[in-house]
């Protein structure tokens, strides 16, 4: 799995990019509600650059996949989370998290274990959760 700099535009598209992608389904609905919360807009990223991250992220994926399966699993999770500390652009992400995750009317378990643990881990590394 690639790694960028922490807090970095590039971390933050990941993150959002694992947010489409971890249930399995990238759905339409979900880029429109990312381009909605001006995220990348934030995190100073064109919309041609997230596309180019979106795909390394599945090529980085297909890379670990065993027997055709792709695993998601906690470690890559955290791994991916761990490179935004920022609290600010944690509550920015979180959001816009949300947005996508919901746009599609579905909320799916993989999703939700994702945000779950987002909000887990970053409240517990800098009091997110009291500063909200």
């Amino acid at each position: 799995m690639r790694s960028y700099e922490l807090n970095s535009g590039q971390a933050a598209a990941r993150v959002l990019a694992l947010t489409m992608v971890v249930d399995g389904n990238l759905a339409q609905s979900e880029l429109i509600a990312m381009d909605r919360t001006r995220i990348l807009r934030y995190v100073d990223l064109e919309r041609d650059d997230f596309h180019q991250l979106l795909q390394e992220l599945c090529e980085d994926l297909l890379t670990t996949a065993e027997h055709g399966d792709v695993r998601i699993d906690a470690r890559l999770i955290d791994g991916v989370l761990g490179e935004i500390a920022d609290p600010q652009l944690r509550r920015h992400l979180l959001k816009a998290m949300w947005s996508i995750a919901d746009a599609d009317d579905w909320l799916a378990d993989a999703e939700a274990v994702l945000l779950a643990r987002a909000t887990v881990l970053w409240a517990a590394q800098t009091g997110f959760a009291a500063a909200s």
